[in-house]
């Protein structure tokens, strides 16, 4: 898969799907790019594709959603932080095929998609997605709902990107040859377009934080915004290493200041882009 900021900035969450389904070829690469799925922590992320009539799926938010992916996780340390990660890089996949989807955490019936992936008691299943080919038109009440979130609204830079601490705000000169994949990290999706990631850049470290908000945690979900901030991970990820660049991922808290509903993640060391 070649990750760019186009393919990132192209996606849209799809609520509204042509009837028909998925064609075979997409089906089986699909399959196959799903069933392994790395990320930086090493937890494993398990995938299943779900026939929504087989299973009953449904959700009140879609149209003709015939098919979806879900993924479950073992309950433990930065699971939701993986969890996004290697979602999104599914999510990515998905749409440089011309797929749609749209992340669903909450408005779903949970009880018949937990059963259908055999959710175990040390296991959660954050989210789903469907996947289909959008319709031609957008039904009213998708409409609605993009408006509702604002959905094409970023932050500024400004606001989610700090140049050594959290009191100097990143200018587009001094992210530099960062610009791109910072860029990518401000058009990741999150839950009700919150935006919650905050980047700290310090010479050659790279800091990701959380900044909370209320009513984001369940023992279904878990933490929905660390599972943003994994999604941030993961487009800032991919686009350093589609520019030539090799990151190390490390966990080490820089003790940097902070607000107190501003939580440290992790960190990338960056390298110089390879030869």
């Amino acid at each position: 898969m070649k990750v760019s900021l186009e393919l990132i900035r192209s996606r849209r969450s799809v609520r509204t799907f042509d009837d028909g389904g998925l064609r075979g070829e997409h089906l089986d690469r699909i399959r196959a790019f799903m069933a392994d799925i790395p990320n930086p922590y090493g937890i494993p992320v398990e995938f299943r594709l779900l026939d929504a009539k087989q299973y009953g799926l449904n959700s009140p938010v879609l149209n003709h959603a015939e098919l979806y992916v879900a993924a479950k996780v073992k309950r433990v340390p930065h699971a939701e932080e993986a969890y996004g990660y290697s979602f999104e890089t599914l999510v990515l996949f998905a749409q440089s095929l011309g797929i749609g989807t749209v992340w669903i955490g909450g408005t779903m019936n949970r009880p018949a998609f937990e059963k259908a992936m055999e959710l175990a008691p040390d296991e959660m299943m954050p989210c789903v997605s469907p996947l289909g080919y959008a319709a031609k038109k957008m039904s009213l009440r998708e409409t609605m709902m993009r408006k509702g979130v604002k959905a094409n609204w970023r932050e500024d830079s400004g606001s989610v990107f700090f140049d050594g601490s959290f009191d100097t705000p990143m200018t587009e000169t001094r992210a530099g040859t960062l610009r791109e994949a910072l860029e990518a990290v401000r058009w990741a999706p999150s839950a009700v377009n919150k935006q919650p990631w905050r980047v700290v850049v310090a010479g050659e470290k790279v800091y990701f934080y959380e900044k909370k908000t209320k009513g984001y945690v369940s023992d279904a979900t878990g933490d929905l915004q660390k599972i943003d901030v994994g999604i941030a991970l993961c487009h800032f990820d991919l686009m350093c290493r589609a520019a030539g660049r090799a990151p190390v991922f490390e966990i080490h808290d820089p003790d940097i200041r902070t607000g107190e509903d501003t939580e440290y993640i992790a960190t990338y060391v960056l390298r110089k882009p390879e030869e």
